[in-house]
């Protein structure tokens, strides 16, 4: 497979008053042509820093300190805020997780979709406005010509999510970053907004790289499935492979967490213990070891590699081909929700 977006070992920082903070550390993955890739992880664990790594949007205060990003071959540090423009919305559109705050109340629909249009497809208004009626209608919204005099506030969550994918969708890009596009959303828009990208992705032939928590829309959608916690990578395989057979203990913590149609009724279900650690105070060793119910000494005080755990698989884990070995003899039994 040809690959499309090349991440090698970015380390991406920003400045506090408490000091200089890593967000996203040493994370590398490759995107290849036609293929979505997931990014998994609770909040707070790197997920959207990295997409906006890949873009170039991290703010004053952010900038990718190691590492390279390339887009079939070219350098995206390495460019100039004028073609960080042009790749932006030509190359690679992003479609954000809350649409409300990512369009402008103050003007209309058709007049923020046809901005990125006649910027870069150098089209005039009447062209333009004609392509974008076309764009809505393709994203299932039937009422396209009164949809583009509309403003976002008379729209529901799951029309302007619909324009945010039209608006991504405009120039045609290599590469859309789908930043949770089903958050705040009912689960039967949910899978409609699901549906639409699928079909996109089916009929521009365009690579994703898919942000989210959920991961009903990770077995939905992707055909890779990167696992973060904390800044890292902590478990990489095909879709497919992870949910068959988890390796890392956060994975097999978040698989124990979804609900089961055959759990019996008023079962509890079980949580990993804890919360993510601050990015001011990352533990020693593994980053996991203290809200895992493996860990032991050497988790403590080395923090592992991302290490093979199968064909096209790997996890950061010193235990993954063998948890149980991480139970020597004489320790107390542990499981989620009991942390030696």
């Amino acid at each position: 497979m040809e690959t499309l977006l090349q991440v090698d070992q970015i380390l991406t920082v920003f400045r506090t008053e408490a000091g200089e903070v890593t967000s996203v550390d040493q994370v590398s993955f490759d995107l290849y042509k036609g293929e979505t890739v997931a990014l998994v992880g609770e909040s707070g664990s790197g997920k959207s820093v990295t997409a906006l790594s890949i873009l170039g949007l991290l703010g004053k205060n952010g900038r990718v300190k190691q590492g390279t990003i390339s887009l079939e071959g070219r350098q995206l540090l390495e460019a100039t805020p004028e073609e960080m423009r042009q790749i932006r919305g030509n190359e690679i559109s992003i479609i954000f997780q809350e649409p409300m705050t990512s369009l402008n109340p103050v003007f209309s629909i058709g007049s923020q979709l046809t901005e990125g249009i006649r910027i870069h497809k150098k089209w005039g208004k009447k062209q333009a406005r004609e392509y974008a009626v076309g764009l809505l209608k393709k994203v299932g919204i039937s009422r396209a010509e009164a949809i583009m005099k509309e403003y976002p506030h008379a729209l529901s969550g799951g029309m302007r999510q619909r324009v945010m994918i039209a608006m991504a969708l405009a120039c045609q890009p290599r590469l859309v970053i789908a930043d949770e596009p089903t958050t705040a959303l009912d689960v039967t828009i949910q899978a409609q907004i699901l549906n639409v990208l699928k079909a996109a992705r089916q009929e521009y032939g365009l690579s994703m790289l898919l942000i989210t928590h959920d991961l009903g829309v990770v077995a939905e959608m992707a055909d890779r499935v990167l696992v973060m916690y904390a800044g890292q990578v902590v478990e990489e395989a095909d879709v497919i492979t992870l949910f068959a057979a988890p390796k890392h203990p956060y994975t097999q913590g978040l698989m124990g967490s979804i609900p089961r149609l055959d759990a019996p009724p008023g079962e509890r279900l079980p949580a990993i213990p804890g919360t993510v650690p601050s990015l001011t105070r990352m533990p020693e060793g593994c980053r996991f070891h203290n809200r895992c119910p493996y860990a032991a000494d050497r988790c403590r005080a080395e923090q592992p590699p991302l290490l093979p755990a199968g064909e096209n698989h790997s996890a950061r884990c010193w235990f993954a081909n063998d948890l149980a070995a991480a139970n020597r003899p004489g320790e107390q039994e542990a499981g989620y929700g009991q942390v030696r």
